[in-house]
């Protein structure tokens, strides 16, 4: 059955309103129907089945409970997952790339800064008077000269803390200096390497001042030593509160700051060395008639190759 236009859609709406049951129409027999009159409820069957199967695509309305799937496709493709929108497309043009690793440094070093710093202002609180010499020996040229005197500037036991200070705080340092920067690798590492460090640096100092006390002893300038050890250790202690704040500086800032940091901190350990080592130096060195060989080689042997074998042998030299 065939039906077009407008009429195909009034027939089925009249099929659905008031649907023609021939079967029910036509009289019931209770024997076998004949020939013709079973074609005939066979054919109001297939129209009944037809205009009902019609009725129920184009006219009934559909099953409220029955699967949305266009929705369905919606939802699939464009409702949020739960992953934190990271899975949604983005169509804008965005700049892709490699992430870069970033650094983490040893909680133990901000301990030991807080410690040093603690440890630096008992020194400053106890001997008040002492540290305030050796900061005015930097600018006082008279309380430089008086190193070595009966009044020296300050008495053992701040010689003691501050060449302690001196010594840990120049390992902590090199500690950050050789992993922290030059990414240099020992046997050991961690506090391990700090302590080391800092021993080393406490022997190799208090080797040089033993040794000078010797050669004193031996050539009978132990007035000469004791004055140029003197001037030695202030210019050394005055040293250390550079180093001090440049290695919390050093733990703290990005790595790309850090060679403007040790460009400003050599600068203030060069103005440092000569405005009071060269100048205590030469006053005391210019009371004593010597030849200026014996000087060379003790500035080679004492004071700067210690340095560079330290330099070469952490393997920090400029690269």
């Amino acid at each position: 059955m065939v039906v077009t236009g407008c009429t195909a859609a009034y027939a089925q709406a009249d099929s659905v309103q008031k649907p023609v049951d021939s079967i029910r129409a036509r009289p019931r027999f209770k024997g076998p129907l004949p020939f013709l009159d079973s074609v005939a409820h066979a054919t109001a069957v297939r129209e009944k089945f037809e205009s009902d199967s019609l009725a129920m695509l184009y006219v009934q309305a559909p099953d409220p409970n029955r699967t949305n799937m266009f929705v369905d496709s919606i939802l699939k493709a464009n409702a949020y997952k739960g992953d934190h929108y990271f899975s949604l497309s983005i169509k804008a043009r965005i700049k892709q790339g490699y992430g870069h690793t970033r650094p983490s440094r040893d909680i133990w070093v901000i301990a030991i800064i807080i410690i040093l710093l603690l440890f630096a202002s008992g020194l400053n609180i106890f001997s008040s008077k002492d540290m305030s010499n050796v900061f005015q020996s930097f600018y006082n040229r008279k309380s430089s000269a008086q190193a070595g005197k009966e009044d020296s500037p300050i008495n053992f036991w701040t010689f003691v803390g501050l060449f302690l200070l001196f010594g840990f705080t120049c390992g902590l340092f090199l500690y950050l200096l050789t992993t922290g920067y030059y990414k240099v690798y020992y046997t050991i590492a961690g506090f391990q390497l700090f302590a080391t460090l800092s021993l080393i640096i406490i022997a190799l100092f208090a080797s040089k001042f033993l040794i000078l006390k010797f050669l004193g002893f031996v050539f009978n300038i132990n007035k000469l030593v004791t004055d140029y050890i003197s001037a030695l250790s202030l210019t050394y202690f005055n040293i250390t509160f550079v180093f001090l704040p440049v290695a919390l500086c050093f733990s703290l800032i990005s790595d790309k700051f850090i060679p403007f940091l040790l460009v400003l901190t050599l600068l203030f350990v060069v103005v440092i060395f000569i405005w009071q080592y060269l100048r205590s130096s030469v006053s005391i060195i210019s009371n004593f008639r010597f030849h200026k060989f014996y000087l060379f080689i003790y500035l080679c042997a004492l004071e700067f190759c210690p340095i560079l074998i330290l330099i070469k042998a952490l393997d920090i030299g400029f690269r």
